[in-house]
């Protein structure tokens, strides 16, 4: 028997041997540095995009109502009884971070050693009546979907659990009580367009104009992704905001006046700050003045020690300007009753703020 002898296994061939040489190694890290590199040019391309996003895409129009005066028009009224009266409505209670609330980096925060937790705040709506006029409403107050229906309330999901709205106790919603006192507003006047203060907008007939300072729903930034939904549901099937149409204020105590109805009796006061168009109320009642400053300052403790806001404010260098106006004209005034945007201010909380503010 004749055996043959195997053929011998071909040597296997890589890649690497048809090459004229080894092949480069590759720098370490350099996939990682790779990657870092594309993650920065998707981030540069993506930021002006995260960051355009505006308070709301609601139409803007402006407001045909009310004249603007100098602040001296104010001041000389303040004296004199008024023809309007304002009742405001707590409508919830609520917790919000203090941080937001007081810029905890004053050194007065500083010295009281305030820090960062829950504050007990309230959401109001003031009733304004005019003898001519009819009702007009600062601030929303709280729909009535936040006691029946809370998964279709206007905060809600993941928005509603960023903003601890399970921690709100509506008292009264705002459909109840229009319903109870029978009113039909005139209109709506904003202090400013954040969420926390359209929360009653829906509960609002579509019909009833709102107003509003200038440049609400301009504002740019990265938070306007999560809330211009919730703020452009608010104002579903209303006709356009209304823009105060400010001017400078020749007096200068405040960035602009707007005498409202012309009858000295409600003027807009233009505080910037908090908002870019944040506006304070002052109603002459028969009582005497009831200033509602919204935001310009939302806590007691705030308006008492004459500390401007804290993060939830866009500019807090204005806001310090526009905090420390309003406390100079209630200490020029003390007999001013100041309704503050979150909390009541105690009688003697208030005696106590009406000396003098101190400049910055």
């Amino acid at each position: 028997m004749t055996h043959t002898a195997d053929p011998a296994p071909s040597p296997e061939i890589h890649k690497s041997s048809l090459t004229d040489g080894p092949s480069e190694p590759r720098a370490p890290g350099s996939s990682a540095l790779k990657r870092a590199f594309q993650c920065l040019a998707l981030v540069g391309l993506l930021l002006p995009l995260l960051t355009s996003c505006k308070v709301s895409s609601h139409p803007v129009a402006p407001s045909p109502m009310g004249q603007v005066v100098s602040s001296d028009e104010l001041v000389a009224r303040l004296g004199e009884p008024g023809p309007v009266t304002v009742e405001t409505v707590v409508a919830a209670e609520w917790m919000v971070d203090r941080a937001g609330l007081i810029n905890l980096d004053h050194d007065e925060a500083k010295a009281h050693g305030l820090t960062s937790g829950d504050e007990p705040i309230h959401i109001a709506m003031h009733v304004l009546r005019h003898p001519t006029r009819g009702v007009y409403l600062v601030d929303t107050g709280v729909e009535r979907a936040f006691r029946t229906d809370k998964g279709n309330a206007l905060i809600r999901g993941f928005v509603g659990s960023a903003m601890n709205v399970d921690a709100m106790k509506v008292h009264v919603d705002t459909a109840s009580y229009l319903a109870a006192h029978r009113i039909e507003p005139r209109g709506v006047l904003l202090t400013h367009l954040h969420v926390d203060h359209l929360t009653g907008m829906r509960d609002i007939p579509n019909q009833v104009p709102v107003y509003l300072g200038p440049g609400e729903t301009e504002a740019r930034g990265f938070m306007n992704l999560f809330v211009q939904g919730i703020t452009d549901e608010a104002l579903e099937g209303k006709g356009p905001l209304l823009e105060l149409q400010y001017a400078r204020d020749p007096a200068g105590r405040f960035a602009g006046v707007i005498d409202l109805f012309g009858d000295s009796s409600v003027f807009a006061l233009w505080v910037p700050g908090h908002t870019a168009g944040s506006t304070a109320y002052l109603a002459r009642t028969p009582d005497g003045p009831v200033l509602m400053v919204g935001d310009a300052c939302h806590t007691a403790w705030g308006w008492e020690h004459d500390v401007e806001p804290g993060t939830f404010s866009n500019d807090p260098d204005e806001s310090v300007v526009s905090l420390r106006r309003l406390r100079q004209l209630v200490a020029a005034h003390p007999h001013i009753n100041v309704r503050l945007g979150h909390q009541t201010l105690p009688p003697q909380a208030h005696a106590r703020a009406s000396q003098t503010p101190k400049q910055p």
